[in-house]
């Protein structure tokens, strides 16, 4: 029902010349907004790739392009993730396991290069202190 409402509403404002292009640049900048905020927050842990993927979906509301885009990730993310179900439990840890390892080197490369935190040399230093 609100989505009935909301393309009766973005019909009515596409009906105006001024309103479609008013329209086209408020879902560009809005969506060019929470793509660079996703972008940004990918290598920290976080909903970087949820909120790419959500200014996706903003942008699908104006340009074809995005609605193929978005279409194209959804259908490899539901694949990715059936495929996953179907793997026996060694396998799912494995992948858990690399993920796991993956998001742990993001932070820490983050955290080095980002605010000059070596966690590890941290760790290792104050592993040899006690």
């Amino acid at each position: 029902r609100w989505r009935q409402r909301l393309a009766t509403t973005l019909d009515l404002i596409r009906a105006n010349p001024t309103g479609r292009v008013t329209l086209k640049i408020f879902i560009a900048i809005a969506g060019a907004l929470v793509v660079t905020v996703g972008i940004a927050l990918i290598p920290l842990p976080g909903p970087g790739w949820l909120l790419v993927i959500a200014g996706l979906g903003i942008w699908a509301v104006e340009f074809h392009w995005a609605r193929r885009l978005l279409g194209f990730t959804r259908r490899h993310v539901h694949n990715w993730t059936q495929w996953v179900k179907n793997q026996s439990l060694a396998v799912r840890f494995v992948l858990g396991a690399v993920g796991m390892v993956f998001v742990g080197s993001v932070v820490w490369l983050s955290l080095k290069y980002s605010f000059g935190i070596d966690v590890i040399a941290e760790v290792l230093r104050y592993l040899a202190t006690n």
